[in-house]
């Protein structure tokens, strides 16, 4: 019984001191448990948040660089606007026979490089001297911004000097543009300036002399001392003013809108090789996708591109109507203008645009002084690409680069072309470096 008694004693006693044991250890282990959870638990917290800050100072970052990038952008087009203001609107002072002032003209009194030649600077004596006082024998052209005379230079040069109007700001304008780009662009398709003059209050001009003047010339005088032109020559004549002003909008950077070509200021050489002249009213194309810049009207009635007339926005493929002006000139041999004919045939462009995809109508549109020489088949593809130069939306006419891929079969039925012109071209294009 005793030993019962402490047998069931012992084990109360060993029973009694192992349940507070299990439990203790059970509220131990229920402790740790929850000690972890709430570490997860934490921890988790804590990566969402650092993950959250990530991703805010990501974004951050990419609008910082957005914001740079567009900054920079910014300053790129105000450089540019401050370019083109110095270019076109401030007037050049005159210091010792030259232009100073303007950042984009460098002129030295030793004269201007230009390639392997160099623009001459001369004085307002040497040019009245060469051109016998200015005398009006030696007029060989008068236009808007000035009067061209024959001279001959003191190194037995002749050349064309141009002595321009200083009316208003308007022809000092001309001159600045026309010394900046035409010392910058070197193609055998545009006329060469050789030297310029800014003595005192005088601005004048020096260009390669033309023999044959201008094509407005050949196709609308009065007088018969010009012999017609044959239709081998207009096409050679058409190609080369397409050349010129692809090198303008397609091998200069930014591209040159030229603004006022027309036919008098296509120019033919000995050869009657044409080239395109006068940059008085030139512009520099936009670097944006269409290429549009807005500007004020200015220009020759009948040759202006609808929308520039109208709303003054003005692109490269305003060059292209007035080509295609000038094309239709050298098919009809009729004026952009002309008050004097009938109804309905006062404005060129409205009255040949219709007839020139019928076939029959383009026949009765020919200049009579061709007296039918000429290839119909080639005198309906020269009416096709004029008449898609002329359509009333600038979306739908061609590159220039297109009209002279276009035409340079055609010419090779009358002249040999040993190299392809674009190629030519691309050599001798020089980017303007505005």
């Amino acid at each position: 019984m005793g030993t019962d008694g402490n047998s069931t004693s012992s084990t109360h006693n060993q029973t009694g001191y192992a349940n507070p044991q299990a439990n203790g250890h059970r509220h131990e282990l229920f402790h740790s448990d929850a000690m972890f959870a709430a570490a997860i638990s934490v921890t988790s917290v804590i990566l969402v948040l650092v993950v959250c800050l990530i991703i805010v100072l990501s974004r951050r970052l990419q609008s910082t660089g957005k914001n740079r990038r567009s900054d920079g952008n910014h300053r790129i087009g105000v450089s540019y606007s401050v370019q083109n203001s110095v270019h076109y609107s401030s007037s050049p002072e005159v210091k010792s026979g030259c232009l100073s002032g303007g950042a984009s003209i460098s002129l030295a009194s030793a004269g201007l490089s230009r390639g392997n030649r160099r623009v001459q600077v001369y004085s307002y004596k040497e040019l009245e001297a060469a051109t016998n006082g200015f005398s009006e024998a030696n007029v060989i052209g008068d236009g808007g911004f000035g009067v061209v005379y024959r001279g001959m230079l003191s190194d037995r040069t002749v050349a064309a000097i141009k002595k321009l109007h200083l009316e208003g700001k308007q022809g000092e304008r001309a001159f600045r543009i026309e010394v900046d780009l035409q010392s910058r662009l070197h193609s055998p398709y545009l006329v060469e300036l050789l030297g310029y003059c800014a003595d005192q209050n005088h601005r004048l001009l020096v260009f390669e002399y033309m023999p044959h003047g201008g094509l407005q010339h050949h196709l609308h005088s009065p007088s018969t001392q010009c012999k017609p032109l044959d239709w081998g020559t207009r096409l050679r004549i058409a190609l080369d003013c397409a050349m010129g002003l692809e090198f303008l909008h397609e091998h200069t950077i930014p591209s040159v809108i030229h603004r006022d070509f027309k036919c008098s200021n296509v120019l033919l050489d000995h050869d009657f090789r044409a080239k395109v002249s006068d940059f008085g009213l030139a512009k520099m194309g936009s670097d944006k996708i269409n290429g549009q810049i807005s500007t004020r009207v200015l220009g020759t009635t009948g040759y202006l591109a609808p929308e520039y007339a109208s709303t003054g926005n003005l692109t490269t493929k305003s060059d292209v109507y007035s080509y295609g002006v000038v094309l239709l000139e050298l098919l009809t041999g009729r004026v952009p203008v002309d008050s004097k004919r009938p109804p309905g045939e006062h404005v060129l462009v409205s009255w040949a645009l219709p007839r020139l995809t019928n076939r029959d109508k383009v026949v009765e549109m020919v200049d009579p002084t061709l007296k039918g020489n000429y290839p119909k088949k080639e005198l309906i593809q020269v009416a096709a690409i004029a008449a898609v130069c002329v359509q009333p939306e600038a979306d739908y006419r061609p590159l220039m680069v297109d009209i002279v891929q276009s035409l340079i079969p055609l010419v090779r039925n009358y002249i040999s072309i040993s190299s392809s012109p674009s190629l030519r071209i691309q050599s001798s294009a020089v980017s303007p470096g505005y």
